[in-house]
């Protein structure tokens, strides 16, 4: 068994900037799953089983990148699974505050669990699924914030988005 972590979030939709720190995690772990968490207190865009399917579909030919879907607590689906590593990325002083404070809770259920956090490329630091929602909503394009297959669905989602765009970051 190698070393393996999870990589817990909501992925709604997943990001290029996501999909940065998953591919940067490889450097550090032999195998990154990915969780597709449930959160009853957000209103979510995507199914957990579309956002699976979607995750899949990025990484299909990435065998050391799996994913998958909770709806417990993670401190319960680590258990589950035998992973006590939680990748978690991070882009600015909010972010930190609510991590620590998540990871401090995660150890404080279990003292086996470890968090590391990997910061957000500077490419992608204003990049954030609410943001990418609320522009694809408005008809604007995100094509080059999210992978091609999220391009897709949102255009299923919100009538109104523009698949292209030339404007690069």
């Amino acid at each position: 068994m190698g070393r393996i972590a999870v990589y817990p979030g909501s992925f709604d939709p997943v990001t290029n900037g996501h999909i940065d720190l998953i591919n940067r995690a490889l450097h550090i772990f032999d195998e990154v799953i990915v969780t597709v968490a449930l959160n009853p207190l957000k209103a979510h865009l995507f199914t957990m089983e579309e956002r699976v399917e979607i995750l899949r579909e990025v990484f299909k030919d990435e065998p050391r990148v799996t994913t998958d879907s909770f709806d417990c607590l993670l401190v319960e689906y680590l258990d589950k699974t035998n992973v006590h590593v939680v990748v978690r990325g991070l882009r600015a002083v909010l972010d930190f505050e609510y991590e620590f404070q998540m990871a401090l809770m995660n150890r404080k259920l279990d003292k086996n669990i470890e968090s590391v956090f990997l910061m957000t490329s500077y490419r992608w630091f204003y990049t954030s699924s609410k943001i990418i929602k609320e522009v694809a909503s408005m008809g604007g394009s995100v094509k080059d914030l999210v992978p091609d297959v999220v391009d897709r669905w949102l255009k299923k989602k919100f009538p109104k988005y523009k698949e292209s765009s030339d404007h690069l970051i």
